[in-house]
């Protein structure tokens, strides 16, 4: 208080009216200056939208096919928003930021969530084994193979799910499709040494959310994971109706799941007899009925909501957070599977990790399932997220997200990485 007091001693009236006045113009002067910097921003968010809108524009290019919707933010700056063809090609249905896609294998980072918010309550530890869990299981091995190993995809489980039979592969459940781990006896590797994918790993990893909590998984994802993400997101199942859902496709001349025997189980239905694309989802993918593994329906906009809340730290505390999107195997150079196996790529906890040099690190998942073909990405050091779902799976998906990269690259959205 004496400092304040000494400054306004020290200014008379005349000057006191001049040092107001001049405070004032600075004032002015900043606020021009500040909407000069977001009209400059704007300007340049709509560059880049042009440039990606262009893009997109050129892999979906007719209006009557199925196609894809893309949204990508950075900061607290939506990019671009957009859908490009139909969500179903009998109703004609456009798609836009609130159509509905299976996001296949993307749902995998939901489970995990699911796991880490009982490990936030002290319910469970990741170092757990899952013998804690399944007792019933016989094999010795399972003392040893931890959840941190089932959500890694380093357990060593092979997929031995049965695929000779067309009418079990279609509608498999998720506990027909684990049905096999209890009596398992052989395993590819010592848990934690290699890097497999595996889905019905993570359809136990479902289960044991179901014993832990004491409610069905579905039930607990929706209160603890979506519901606390203000999201409307739902696990696929016949007898429910998903609104504005999108229906996955293929070419006529395309698709079919192929056996142990080498033959086509089924090769999608026919919906429109002058349509170029066949239906391909439920009834005529194979697991597509299955749900901690890639069961989900949500659309552009309520992803961003997860993402989000994954920057917010609301569902999953922080240090769960790191925990996920830490690189615990190295995906590239595995001989046990082909999947995402690409340089610089590590898998965490649900999620894949690429520290590609002169980029950012990035965390992200695809899914594909049927027609479906899904990417989404962070970039946690930069705010940036891009989210994109598609209901065909006839286009390269890592040449379109590398050219979304590098139109982000070019237009500076890196440069604000901390």
């Amino acid at each position: 208080m004496p400092v304040v007091g000494a400054c306004r001693r020290s200014v008379g009236p005349e000057n006191w009216r001049v040092f107001m006045l001049r405070i004032k113009e600075l004032c002015i002067f900043l606020w021009c200056v500040s909407h000069s910097l977001v009209a400059l921003s704007d300007a340049h968010d709509g560059d880049i939208a042009m440039r990606i809108d262009s893009l997109m524009a050129s892999h979906f290019p007719a209006a009557g096919e199925p196609g894809a919707a893309i949204l990508i933010k950075c900061g607290d700056s939506i990019i671009i928003d957009k859908g490009y063809g139909v969500a179903d090609i009998v109703s004609s249905q456009p798609i836009d930021g609130n159509t509905m896609f299976n996001i296949a294998s993307i749902s995998k980072q939901f489970t995990v969530a699911g796991i880490l918010s009982l490990a936030d309550k002290g319910l469970l530890s990741v170092g757990d084994s899952v013998a804690k869990y399944m007792p019933e299981y016989e094999s010795g091995q399972w003392k040893k193979i931890r959840l941190s190993h089932l959500m890694s995809h380093s357990s060593g489980v092979p997929d031995l799910r049965r695929r000779l039979n067309r009418e079990q592969m279609i509608y498999a459940t998720d506990e027909e499709s684990v049905a096999y781990l209890d009596t398992l006896r052989t395993f590819h590797f010592e848990p934690g040494a290699a890097y497999e994918y595996v889905n019905p790993t993570f359809l136990l990893l479902g289960n044991i959310i179901e014993r832990v909590s004491g409610e069905k998984f579905e039930e607990f994802q929706q209160k603890n994971i979506f519901g606390r993400a203000a999201m409307r997101a739902i696990y696929f199942s016949p007898d429910i109706v998903i609104p504005n859902m999108a229906h996955g496709y293929v070419k006529n001349t395309s698709g079919g799941e192929h056996d142990n025997s080498n033959k086509v189980s089924f090769e999608g239905k026919i919906v429109r007899s002058d349509s170029a694309w066949k239906e391909y989802d439920y009834g005529e993918e194979t697991f597509f009925a299955t749900k901690a593994d890639g069961g989900i329906y949500t659309s552009t906009h309520d992803f961003l909501k997860w993402v989000e809340a994954l920057e917010s730290d609301s569902v999953i505390s922080r240090r769960a957070k790191e925990s996920a999107f830490s690189a615990h195997v190295p995906v590239y150079g595995s001989k046990y599977s082909s999947y995402q196996n690409r340089p610089n790529t590590w898998y965490g906890y649900g999620f894949f990790i690429d520290r590609t040099p002169n980029y950012p690190e990035k965390v992200y998942h695809t899914g594909d399932n049927g027609g479906f073909q899904n990417y989404a990405a962070m970039y946690p050091r930069c705010g940036v997220a891009i989210v994109l779902f598609a209901n065909r799976n006839d286009f390269d998906r890592w040449a379109l997200v590398k050219k979304i990269d590098k139109i982000l690259q070019e237009e500076g959205a890196f440069e604000t990485c901390d």
